[in-house]
């Protein structure tokens, strides 16, 4: 039986968006944190969608998480996906500074302008931690920026799972206690969450 056809299995339903730059690792830990394992994976053609089923907080819950490209010419592809989520996990890749410099200059600038949740909660994500000694980005400085855009903040590895259940855990757990998000989920958000494209009548039937 197909899961997401069956609303009474799950209390929540919440929609998660992965962003960075293309070879971060985002869909490593996406794959790490719905099938416990880890590829080396090839970029991302638009957007690819996977769910989770978790229990937290005595909630059951369904994530719904979207896993963008970050590769500048699909760019404006995914600009749509971010409407109506309520978690948006900003990647950058400890060992290549000009992943986490394009935090700042790219990435935060995209959830102001596409975001329609101003309560979303955002999750900073120090990837590849495994390269200890190839890294270039310290958590000091991934700390400083957490704090200045109103992030989580965690490091974490794809490839070892370190810290990557974690990663997910903290950000729903914040949406939990955020009674707009937590609203959200149990209603609206249903209506074309597991579709891989946006409907045709969008312009019309989105709220806002």
């Amino acid at each position: 039986m197909d899961p997401s056809n069956s609303p009474g299995e799950f209390d929540y339903l919440f929609k998660l968006l992965l962003i960075g730059d293309s070879g971060v690792g985002k869909s490593s830990l996406l794959l790490s944190f719905t099938s416990d394992t880890f590829d080396d994976l090839s970029p991302t053609i638009g957007v690819d969608f996977k769910i989770k089923m978790l229990t937290l907080g005595g909630k059951r819950l369904k994530l719904a998480i979207w896993d963008t490209a970050g590769q500048e010419r699909f760019r404006t592809l995914t600009s749509s996906y971010y409407r109506g989520a309520q978690g948006i996990i900003l990647v950058y890749d400890v060992t290549r500074r000009e992943t986490f410099t394009n935090l700042s200059d790219v990435w935060a600038k995209e959830v102001d302008l596409y975001s329609t949740n101003q309560d979303c909660i955002k999750m900073l994500v120090g990837n590849k931690v495994d390269k200890e000694s190839e890294r270039v980005v310290t958590k000091k400085e991934g700390i400083a920026f957490a704090r200045e855009y109103g992030c989580l903040f965690i490091e974490c590895s794809a490839k070892t799972r370190v810290n990557v259940q974690q990663c997910f855990e903290e950000l729903v757990l914040k949406i939990l206690d955020t009674p707009s998000l937590l609203a959200e989920g149990s209603t609206g958000v249903r209506r074309n969450i597991f579709k891989q494209k946006p409907p045709t009548d969008a312009s019309t039937s989105s709220c806002c």
